[in-house]
């Protein structure tokens, strides 16, 4: 019984596509030196850096085939990639669905920043939270 209740579980988890945040995609923050940050990172926590950062993998547990990553960058202070957010950091949420889920942000009177952008590893566009805060929606595609 408790089988037949999880594979239903799961065949409706496979399908859903209810605009909303499945995961973090990203934590990117400020830094007086992002080089000088990652290399620290490195050589005292056994990050593995490039010049962007670092890529953490996961898998998805309701689909353990599904590969999901999170990555973690260092900006340099006062980077305009976070404005007009005044904080320093901005969190990329993965999402599903991001088409409905902007509608939904508008329709709520949510702040949107810009426009939808497609590239080869996914979809973005960002917005702003009650508090100011920068946020990046991001919908992998791959």
């Amino acid at each position: 019984m408790e089988d037949s209740k999880t594979n239903t579980q799961n065949a409706a988890s496979a399908t859903n596509t209810e605009p909303k945040v499945t995961g973090i995609g990203g934590i990117f923050f400020f830094a007086a030196n992002p080089k000088e940050t990652r290399e620290w990172y490195a050589k005292n926590l056994g990050v593995e850096v490039t010049d962007w950062g670092s890529t953490f993998e996961t898998r998805n547990v309701n689909k353990p085939e599904e590969i999901n990553q999170l990555q973690w960058t260092p900006f340099k202070n006062g980077s305009d990639y976070f404005a007009p957010s005044k904080k320093e950091f901005m969190i990329n949420y993965r999402v599903q669905n991001i088409e409905a889920l902007v509608e939904k942000l508008r329709a709520n009177g949510v702040t949107i920043l810009d426009d939808l952008e497609t590239f080869e590893y996914g979809k973005f566009i960002h917005t702003l939270d009650d508090e100011g805060n920068k946020i990046e929606l991001w919908e992998s595609i791959v």
